[in-house]
């Protein structure tokens, strides 16, 4: 109860009385004042508002309280009077430390300020130099520290983290985007403005002698870089605009992927994206080993791949025309002179899918191969996956990064599960995974993406789910010759994260294929370039198309597919 109070609630007593009155029941002490008409709740109130009273007037005054069910007010036991004043002593000296230790922080705080003001001023005064008379220092990149220990070298980079121990030592790490580089500064190299402002995303060169960090110490690549001069570059901001108040790691996603420029500069992001890039090199590596040749299809295209309503549609000088859904169907024009061919590009989905697995672009590894047989495909495809994954599991730093990021990864050994769409249909319903009304799943029907992970992630391992009906799959996969039901068709199911790769035999018929065309309703005016690769010496030929950001969001444990690329674009968002 503050002093105005104590004040305001006093001045409303009768002086004549001298009673303060306690009504348990429908008393208040945020609004009474103590009075019978604005009793208070409770005797600690009487006792503290008598308290805060000049001595002098204390004695004069008494306490009449009504508890809970009586009918009037009676004086205050003795006991509960004692009670009272003890609580209120305590509460006093409670609020007497409070007032003390705020007095003092504030105290210590205002000597801190004058102590840092002077050391500011005094920093001013304060000129770095470089010595003439050391040996002349080489540029290097952080990844090349090891090879240069023993060396006077200088460094560019940006401050990931810094921390000042005492007036004479601070440790700066240092982030070039080829690793981390601890620098130690010391004596007059600490007591400079730039060093007392320093902030974090400051860049920076550091000139000094790179030696292994002393036994028992620990430091990104087991070395430290010396300092004996260093300057600043470009200064991030501080206070209010500091990178750790524009991104932090609790923050809303929303906020995150607006500022994701500035996310990617954390150690999590940067290292995903640094798998991925070598995933794309492994996936490359694989397909140049095999003999197959990269090509680059059109992203503008007129003709659909996987149904029209996930087209992009727009504009092409006056003619409709769509962002590529997929390549597959150019990659198949490549086959009679190039051979199996491959490519890495973006494909574009209008898919109104807000999934932890769904992008409206994303990286599209895609290929094509001749003279082959479904059994052949498959083959391919996991052979493909084991080897992409041993690839980068063989290079120490990026299997150094898989494992910061999902901890216990083995690479797949083990054959993968085949299992046909009819005998995924049996699990479901053996296994009681059903409609959200109850209901089996049947034959013919999609599987939606919560079941088809559920008996994933229950298996445990990756699965080759194939001969799906032909009504749920593209126009382009043929029947199987022992079932017209189902086509050669299949989904490469892991854990975790559910399909990451779809493909299938074509249709390598003409009338076949045209009358495929027939029965979705397609003009096939604009497909005369596919249709003539019926025409023109066809052969059995399948392929397949693998989503880059589902691969990473298995092979590194991330829960959505947004934190696999760059910048994702998705439902509502195209920033920045």
């Amino acid at each position: 109860m503050s002093m105005q109070d104590i004040t305001s609630k006093t001045s409303q007593l009768s002086v004549g009385e001298h009673v303060v009155y306690v009504d348990e029941t429908k008393g208040s002490d945020a609004t009474g004042h103590g009075t019978v008409d604005a009793p208070f709740a409770t005797a600690l109130a009487a006792v503290t508002l008598i308290g805060n009273m000049p001595e002098e007037k204390q004695e004069a005054f008494k306490v009449m309280v009504q508890k809970a069910g009586a009918e009037a007010y009676a004086e205050i036991t003795a006991s509960a009077l004692k009670k009272a004043r003890k609580a209120h002593k305590d509460a006093a000296n409670k609020a007497r430390r409070v007032a003390e230790q705020a007095e003092k922080q504030q105290a210590q705080g205002e000597a801190k300020r004058i102590e840092e003001q002077r050391r500011l001023e005094e920093s001013a005064k304060v000129e770095l130099i470089q010595d003439t008379a050391l040996p002349a220092a080489k540029k290097i990149r952080v990844q090349d520290a090891e090879a240069h220990r023993g060396q006077r070298v200088k460094v560019f980079g940006w401050v990931h983290r810094h921390r000042v121990q005492g007036r004479d030592m601070m440790f700066v790490v240092l982030r070039d985007g080829t690793g981390f580089l601890q620098c130690v500064l010391t004596d007059r190299l600490c007591h400079t403005r730039d060093a007392l402002g320093l902030t974090a995303e400051t860049t920076v060169c550091v000139y000094g002698v790179i030696n292994a960090v002393p036994e028992g110490k620990t430091a990104p690549g087991g070395h430290e870089l010396a300092a004996d001069y260093w300057e600043v570059v470009s200064r991030a901001p501080g206070g209010d605009d500091a990178i750790s108040n524009r991104v932090s790691e609790g923050a809303d996603p929303s906020i995150l992927l607006q500022q994701r420029h500035l996310v990617i500069r954390g150690e999590r992001a940067a290292a995903v994206l640094k798998v991925r890039a070598h995933v794309m090199r492994a996936f490359r590596a694989h397909f140049d080993a095999a003999g197959y040749f990269e090509v680059t299809p059109p992203c503008m295209v007129q003709t659909q791949v996987e149904g029209g309503s996930t087209l992009f549609e727009f504009d092409y000088y006056g003619e409709p025309a769509y962002l590529t859904q997929s390549s597959q169907l150019y990659l198949e024009t490549c086959l009679p002179s190039m051979g199996a061919v491959y490519t890495l590009a973006e494909s574009y989905r209008a898919e109104k899918s807000h999934t932890r697995r769904h992008l409206s672009e994303y990286t599209h590894c895609e290929a094509e191969i001749p003279f082959i047989s479904f059994d052949d495909l498959l083959d391919g495809i996991e052979h493909m996956v084991k080897d992409v994954v041993a690839r980068v599991w063989a290079e120490p730093e990026t299997r150094a990064m898989i494992e910061q990021l999902n901890p216990g990864f083995e690479p797949p050994v083990e054959p993968f599960v085949r299992m046909r769409y009819e005998e995924a249909i049996v699990w479901l319903n053996e296994h009681n995974v059903r409609h959200e009304d109850g209901s089996p799943y049947v034959f013919g029907e999609d599987i939606p993406e919560a079941p088809e992970r559920a008996m994933t992630d229950a298996i445990g391992k990756p699965i080759l789910l194939t001969h799906f009906p032909g009504p749920i799959k593209a126009f382009y996969m043929p029947a199987t010759k022992e079932d017209p039901r189902v086509t050669e068709s299949v989904d490469l199911l892991m854990p975790g994260v559910g399909e990451i790769v779809g493909g299938s035999m074509r249709i390598w018929d003409h009338d076949e294929l045209v009358a495929a065309y027939a029965r979705e309703g397609l003009d096939t005016a604009p497909y005369y370039w596919y249709l003539d690769q019926r025409k023109y010496g066809s052969c059995p030929h399948g392929g397949f198309g693998l989503g880059v950001e589902r691969f990473l969001a298995w092979l590194l444990n991330r829960f959505s597919v947004r934190e696999c690329c760059l910048y994702p674009r998705f439902v509502d968002r195209c920033q920045p």
